[in-house]
């Protein structure tokens, strides 16, 4: 096990700065903050001590006392991630390969964007000083074999991927200040060129907020309106820090664009917070960033709609949201209570509405890392006896704590049905290592 953690603590090493990697926090829809509206992204780390335990319903409370503090209950069944216990390698989950980088802090490094349908890591290296562009590459994880793909033309702009697919990758990159405009580079696999799209009747956005729908369209979210903060401004928590929730959420217009083609480009219609796809249907909040309002579900082939109050509790501010053919997830921030213990919660629902499982700790934030199949919600905490990294698997009811420890430092990218990628920090916390798994079984 010591090897095993001093592996995991490698992976984590490998991810690249805030400033060059801001829009890796968001791949998938995740939105990775502890607080809304922050500027400043911070990195994720995964831990060291790989753990798996069955997600039994557990009494409220755990390492920290949620109860003593004042915290409340969820409306749901409850799963503590102080019951997860230790895994074997080989038995609960399987390493496919690793990457490390010694020191992030004097120099960018070499990342795991993502893996694509086909099982490939897509590779991506720099940039940095003496390497101005990024170069990417399609990795075999057992071999370690990398097939180095031309440039994408991206100058130093941060990329992010939306589509990994076996026939094409498309990355986008932003472009602009407040306001920026977005690019798709698309890489045709069988042709190995690259094309870039821009779309003129697209609006510009403020942040990478798109996804590929299942008709092989982008979606993008363009902003609508914005919650403000209270008059006098947000009351500080017992943590000292402005604590904002309950907070009036953000809404957005959705439009799409085609991929093939710049001038086909569309209002969709539609008001909304978060958005998710899965192959048969479209997901979606009234609002983000605050109140979610009500979750929305539309049937793609019939457009029947059908919409539920998650009950998500009082005070819960919506800042990460995904979904799968069967369930829906909401990583919320829900509080702060006495002596500074927060009310983090990852809520599960099927998409009728039903209470499936609330993951709830302080200082925690989760999201759903792997879509496809039944789904796989990975989980960060910083909690006192609970710091590392878990996995939930939709399937099974598992808890699955893969570190022990946290990096400063963050990547990731989308992976295909049962895989994940997490990271541990190395070289005291200056560089890190970054892993792709999946679950045994």
């Amino acid at each position: 096990m010591n090897d095993l953690r001093e592996l995991l603590s490698d992976h984590a090493a490998s991810a690249p700065p805030d400033d060059l990697d801001v829009a890796s926090v968001l791949v998938g829809g995740r939105r990775r903050v502890r607080r809304r509206r922050l500027a400043a992204l911070g990195g994720t780390t995964l831990g060291t001590a790989a753990v798996v335990a069955t997600a039994a319903l557990v009494p409220f409370g755990g390492t920290t006392d949620l109860q003593a503090a004042g915290v409340p209950r969820p409306d749901a069944p409850l799963v503590r991630l102080s019951d997860a216990s230790s895994a074997v390698e080989g038995e609960d989950y399987r390493l496919l390969v690793s990457h490390t980088n010694e020191d992030l802090d004097s120099d960018n490094g070499q990342y795991f964007d993502g893996v694509t349908d086909d099982r490939l890591v897509l590779f991506r290296d720099g940039p940095r000083m003496e390497q101005p562009e990024p170069r990417f590459a399609l990795m075999d994880p057992a071999t370690g074999h990398k097939q180095w793909l031309p440039s994408p033309g991206v100058g130093g702009l941060q990329t992010w991927p939306v589509e990994l697919g076996e026939d094409r990758l498309v990355l986008v990159t932003a472009e602009g200040g407040a306001k920026v405009a977005l690019v798709a580079h698309v890489y045709d696999r069988a042709s190995g060129q690259w094309d870039e799209l821009r779309w003129a009747g697209l609006p510009k956005v403020d942040g990478p907020t798109a996804q590929v729908g299942p008709d092989g369209r982008l979606y993008v979210r363009v902003p609508a309106t914005r919650g403000e903060p209270p008059e006098g401004g947000w009351p500080t928590g017992p943590d000292g820090e402005a604590d904002d929730a309950d907070a009036d959420g953000d809404t957005y217009r959705l439009w799409s664009a085609s991929l093939t083609d710049p001038s086909d480009v569309r209002d969709e219609g539609l008001t909304l917070g978060s958005l998710a796809f899965t192959d048969s249907s479209m997901v979606w909040t009234d609002a983000t960033n605050g109140d979610a309002g009500r979750v929305h579900v539309r049937d793609l082939d019939t457009g029947e709609e059908r919409a539920f109050d998650p009950r998500s509790g009082e005070r819960c501010n919506l800042l990460s949201f995904g979904a799968t053919e069967e369930r829906v997830v909401l990583g919320q921030y829900c509080g702060t209570y006495d002596d500074g213990v927060r009310d983090d919660r990852v809520q599960v629902l099927d998409t009728d509405g039903g209470q499936v499982v609330t993951l709830q700790g302080s200082d925690i934030e989760g999201w759903l890392a792997s879509p496809e199949g039944d789904g796989i919600v990975a989980v960060t905490a910083r909690g006192r006896g609970t710091t590392g990294t878990y996995l939930y698997d939709l399937g099974s009811g598992e808890l699955v704590r893969v570190s022990g420890s946290l990096s400063s430092w963050t990547s990731g990218g989308p992976v295909p049905e049962g895989m994940f990628l997490w990271n541990t920090p190395v070289n005291r916390g200056r560089g890190m290592t970054e892993h792709l798994g999946e679950l045994a079984g």
